[in-house]
């Protein structure tokens, strides 16, 4: 009886330990530095709210638990919180995380911490579109040009369903949008998101969606999360919106765009707290995949930018997390 009167209180102390919305809203502008610091705040996602130090964003899933991203608190507290949310849900995985988080549960707990994919970052005040291996970059905005696409930026709905839809049906996963790993198109919460649509003859053609990243209540860069081009307009609509928007975050002072998680765009070395097996799994499902989601044609976009690129992990309990991975492809409508 006494077991169950310790789990109730701890309960009632999480329950009155929850954040207000506006109160993670708070933690995100000062400590929401990851590319996916935003998308925590997508419907659905769970939440351990630690008071005075930020929180840790979490879906459920068959009953596995899935984190997405660092925590949102200061880099030196990811130690603090990180211990007491796995001590508290011991078999989660932890997904698209940095190094330090890797490095912590891995000699904490012993978990894995194998590359889940890269992500890419661009300094924008050394950006241009001159050099010759941006020769592919400009030929897709004279392309564009030529076909009369024009970008402007506006918040309003702009045919926004009707080319998503469209877009969707041309898609390896045809069924829904990806969730978790990648937020839905509709929030509820969209502060300072940034929306760049292309027209052609006065309709809109394509469009992306841009969320905040920051630092110290600072935008210190922006994510394109959301995109989509009209199923009988590909051709340079990505990269023509890319440009634009980025002239015009430059323009305003904005340090850096990030362009997100590149999946299974791995590091053909193996380091040292990484699981080999899953490791060479995940190169397969590279090399042999795309049946499920076109990984190698994002690879090839995003390398197109010339940003610097970094590794992301995940962190997972067994050797080869085949169930969690399962659940997890499950929980983001890939399967």
């Amino acid at each position: 009886m006494s077991d169950q009167i310790l789990v109730l209180e701890q309960a009632r102390e999480l329950e009155s330990a929850a954040f207000t919305f506006s109160e993670r809203v708070g933690y995100l502008k000062r400590f929401g530095g990851h590319s996916q610091s935003f998308s925590t705040l997508q419907p659905g996602m769970r939440y351990y709210d630690v008071p005075g130090i930020g929180y840790v964003a979490y879906m459920r899933k068959w009953g596995g638990t899935f984190v997405l991203s660092d925590p949102v608190c200061a880099p030196e507290n990811f130690g603090a919180i990180l211990e007491r949310f796995h001590k508290q849900y011991p078999n989660a995985s932890y997904v698209q995380v940095s190094k330090p988080v890797v490095d912590f549960m891995h000699l904490r707990f012993g978990l894995y911490g194998t590359q889940f994919g890269s992500e890419s970052r661009i300094d924008l005040s050394k950006w241009s579109l001159s050099g010759k291996k941006k020769q592919i970059l400009r030929t897709a905005l004279n392309q564009a040009e030529k076909r009369g696409i024009t970008v402007q930026e506006r918040f309003s709905d702009d045919h926004t369903r009707e080319i998503s839809e469209a877009w969707i049906r041309t898609r390896k996963c045809k069924s829904n949008e990806i969730r978790f790993l990648i937020r839905p198109m509709e929030m509820d919460y969209r502060e300072n998101e940034r929306h760049f649509y292309a027209y052609q003859d006065g309709r809109a053609v394509g469009f992306i969606y841009f969320d905040p990243i920051y630092r110290n209540n600072e935008i210190i860069s922006y994510v394109p999360n959301i995109s989509r081009a009209n199923a009988d307009f590909r051709q340079g609509i990505f990269d023509t919106l890319m440009a634009r928007a980025m002239e015009a975050f430059k323009a305003e002072g904005v340090p850096y765009l990030d362009l997100g998680l590149i999946p299974l765009s791995l590091d053909s070395a193996t380091e040292h707290q990484e699981s080999p097996l899953l490791k060479r799994l995940l190169h397969g499902l590279y090399n042999k995949g795309n049946f499920l989601y076109n990984f190698k044609g994002l690879e090839f976009t995003k390398s197109r930018f010339r940003g610097d690129n970094f590794k992301t992990y995940c962190c997972h309990k067994r050797s080869i997390p085949a169930l969690e991975f399962f659940a997890m492809f499950k929980l983001t409508r890939l399967l």
